[in-house]
């Protein structure tokens, strides 16, 4: 993670931790001395693919940043069922009050990677890239997108700013997707692609006049996508979009799209399964397991 955009991040992990913390932790307070040692493991309770250990890292370093961690895995890795991601040492208080929040961070992102390697692993040899979307959770972009590309997807335009795509909403307003398409191009930066989402196969055509960069096609049958694949002949790339599962997209990457957008990623993923356990209590020189 490079500096410019982690930064972010770190306002993002201290408006959660206060979230959790409050004043503070009134169960760590009552039952831990401040200046405890121990070490806690971060176990993997299912195979996953990790992402996001900077992010659970650092929200333990904003409580205590003399904390230290030994890796035993990176983000992108596989992990085992049953293995030992990290462990944590130093002061057991800080330990136990960003648990919560770390973990939350953690499980969040590795289940998106997770999620998106099986969509890429079921489309492997096909021209086809996986896309996120902007279905993501609110104040967690970042997050969702850096764990779709830890999984070996790729993302789609970060925000409204960054990307052109003209719906079928915009498309209303403006009159038609030929009058939207010139409208865009007339309106914006000459370096920004215009992308049009289209229903059916006229859709298409219009959409190949008006000279789009990129043409959606939104919930089409594989059938309809394989034949506007044809109608479009390379003069635009394709994506396709709407409803589509696990069950679903190698039959949609054979049509010869060129990406396939899939909301679940960031919109409904599993949370992947972390714990977070003290394994001992005490100084380094003379841990006591516990």
């Amino acid at each position: 993670m490079d500096n410019g955009r982690f930064s972010p991040i770190r306002g993002l992990i201290r408006r959660a931790l206060e979230e959790d913390l409050g004043p503070g932790d009134a169960t760590t307070r009552a039952t831990v001395t401040p200046d405890t040692p121990g070490e806690a493991i971060l176990i993997a309770r299912e195979k996953l693919i990790l992402a996001g250990m900077a992010v659970f890292k650092q929200t333990f370093l904003e409580i205590d940043p003399t904390l230290i961690f030994v890796e035993r895995y990176r983000d992108r890795d596989v992990v085992p069922e049953g293995s030992t991601v990290c462990r944590i040492r130093g002061r057991l208080t800080a330990i136990l009050s960003g648990e919560r929040t770390a973990l939350n961070f953690l499980q969040r992102m590795s289940g998106i990677a997770t999620l998106t390697r099986r969509y890429v692993e079921k489309i492997k040899g096909s021209r086809a890239k996986i896309l996120d979307t902007r279905k993501t959770a609110p104040g967690l972009r970042w997050c969702d997108k850096v764990a779709v590309k830890t999984g070996g997807g790729q993302n789609h335009r970060f925000g409204l700013f960054d990307g052109i795509l003209i719906k079928d909403n915009h498309i209303a307003a403006a009159g038609s997707i030929s009058k939207a398409v010139s409208l865009a191009r007339e309106g914006s930066a000459h370096t920004l692609r215009v992308e049009v989402e289209v229903e059916d196969l006229a859709g298409v055509s219009e959409a190949c006049r008006a000279g789009a960069d990129i043409i959606l096609l939104d919930n089409m049958t594989p059938s309809e996508m394989k034949e506007a694949v044809n109608l479009i002949d390379g003069s635009a790339l394709v994506e396709a979009s709407g409803g589509i599962t696990l069950d679903t997209v190698f039959e949609i990457a054979s049509t010869g799209v060129d990406f396939i957008s899939v909301g679940a990623l960031t919109h409904s993923p599993e949370a992947a399964d972390f714990s977070l356990e003290i394994s001992r209590v005490g100084n380094n020189d003379n841990f006591t397991r516990h």
